[in-house]
């Protein structure tokens, strides 16, 4: 070999610190992705689970009829029977039986739904926190199918008893249209399963290190404002179903509160401490 040898050094300077592997992200470079890659991404993933809804929403479909009468159910119960529901329109019990389908059909589907938010987010996430994938995906559906029924069998039987009620102090029996009912129905039980999963992002966001319970804690009064802003975006423009929605919302703060506070990270100040003793 001709020429002049270069001297590279085969041993690290002692003071040069290694990555923890278990803390290195195995996929791409989130903060170098363009935003073109990102936006990619999010219509892949919005693709996939339009596609797991429409399979939902034919399966649901096919028994529309027995998920129609399950969603009247609650009315008829406390009504005793008495509340008429009326079509005014040609195709409007088609059109229900359409919306009920497909109300259904995200349900059914919501297990491939989070599949495809956890596969989104997972790029970002370092190895170690991937593992969360399965309890995430369980998790979020369990809580999401759980407010949408506690909002059937609770929730529904109070605001009827409530409205109900005030069509008798004034002599008057009710007819409700079905689309009028259903809009009702079905956007309060979707408001009631998304909000139901509060403590299930409280949990991961709190492993990830992203919020604790003091954070909670410190900025209840806008947590506050934020839930009773979210009551009224969410349910119909009366202020029984807002209060409906707000008060099970600030219970599931105070929840997911002690839920960030069971499953807090643990705390690194004593450590810091030992190492400041040994350099005193």
């Amino acid at each position: 070999m001709t020429g002049e040898e270069t001297n590279l050094p085969t041993e690290l300077p002692e003071n040069v610190e290694l990555p923890d592997p278990e803390h290195i992200p195995d996929g791409p470079d989130e903060t170098r992705m363009p935003i073109i890659e990102h936006l990619r991404e999010l219509r892949t993933r919005l693709i996939r689970a339009l596609i797991a809804v429409v399979v939902g929403f034919a399966v649901a479909y096919l028994i529309s009829d027995q998920l129609f009468a399950a969603l009247t159910w609650p009315i008829r119960e406390v009504s005793h029977g008495k509340v008429m529901l009326i079509g005014t329109g040609v195709g409007e019990a088609f059109f229900t039986k359409i919306k009920v389908a497909l109300v259904a059909g995200l349900f059914i589907a919501s297990p491939a739904v989070f599949y495809e938010v956890w596969k989104f987010i997972v790029p970002g996430l370092y190895k170690s926190e991937r593992r969360m994938a399965g309890p995430f995906i369980i998790s979020a559906t369990i809580f999401f199918i759980l407010g949408g029924y506690f909002c059937w069998a609770v929730v529904f039987r109070v605001g009827y008893t409530f409205f109900l009620s005030q069509y008798a102090s004034i002599g008057v029996t009710p007819t409700i249209r079905i689309s009028e009912y259903l809009a009702f129905s079905t956007k309060l039980m979707l408001a009631f399963a998304l909000t139901f999963e509060m403590p299930i992002f409280a949990y991961f966001l709190t492993r990830l290190g992203i919020i604790d319970h003091r954070m909670m804690l410190r900025h209840v009064s806008y947590a506050v404002l934020g839930i009773f802003v979210v009551s009224a975006m969410l349910t119909p423009p009366d202020m029984i179903s807002q209060f409906l929605l707000a008060i099970p919302l600030l219970l599931l703060y105070a929840l997911s509160v002690g839920v960030s506070y069971l499953f807090r990270l643990p705390r690194e100040e004593p450590a810091a401490d030992a190492e400041g003793s040994e350099v005193s």
